[in-house]
């Protein structure tokens, strides 16, 4: 069953001053949504969620993924990536885990921007207008916390209660004024391994 889109949305954020102070460089944050009938709604507790997966997965990973490569200009440019998911009220929480956690999903846009670390994520159930957030991370760096950003929105009239909001985040460029370091200056620091950053 093809999955059917109701909407998609583009948003921009630019960041010219924070805390009182001009960004040297502008933050600009990117989301790509797409609004899509929750493919399970109606049909009960359902066992096997691999038909719709397959189908909907890579359709709406080829979309979001072209959407912020347009709207950034290249895949290159992009710094931090990251995804999300909201399912509507009459849906699973698997049901917005479904859609974006899959490689099917994901691949698409580790590819088109090279990336090497896996997609920041955040998936939940919620109303019409319900906080979207987005997590992002540097795309090759994990522990490069200048990119440690969260892009927040929401769709006003999304989800509906049989609807899914899918989204990918991007950034080009990390927070304004970062300055508490990197987690490689903490395990130097505390004498731990980067293999194992928490000694145990």
């Amino acid at each position: 069953m093809a999955i059917e889109i109701r909407k998609t949305l583009l948003q921009v954020e630019t960041t010219l001053v924070e805390g009182g102070k001009a960004a040297q460089t502008p933050l600009k944050l990117y989301a790509a949504i797409a609004v899509v009938k929750n493919p399970w709604a109606g049909q009960g507790f359902v066992e096997d969620l691999k038909p719709e997966i397959h189908a909907a997965a890579p359709v709406l990973g080829e979309l979001l993924t072209r959407m912020i490569v347009e709207a950034v200009g290249s895949g290159e440019k992009v710094e931090a990536y990251g995804k999300a998911a909201i399912v509507g009220l009459d849906g699973e929480i698997e049901h917005a885990s479904a859609l974006i956690h899959t490689l099917r999903f994901g691949n698409h846009y580790r590819t088109a921007v090279g990336a090497k670390s896996y997609l920041a994520f955040c998936n939940t159930r919620g109303p019409a207008n319900a906080p979207l957030m987005i997590p992002l991370m540097d795309k090759n760096d994990e522990g490069r916390r200048s990119h440690y950003l969260t892009i927040q929105t929401s769709v006003a009239d999304a989800p509906a209660a049989n609807e899914i909001v899918v989204a990918l985040g991007a950034s080009v460029g990390g927070r304004p004024h970062h300055r508490i370091g990197d987690r490689y200056q903490d395990l130097k620091d505390l004498g731990n391994d980067a293999n194992n950053p928490a000694a145990v």
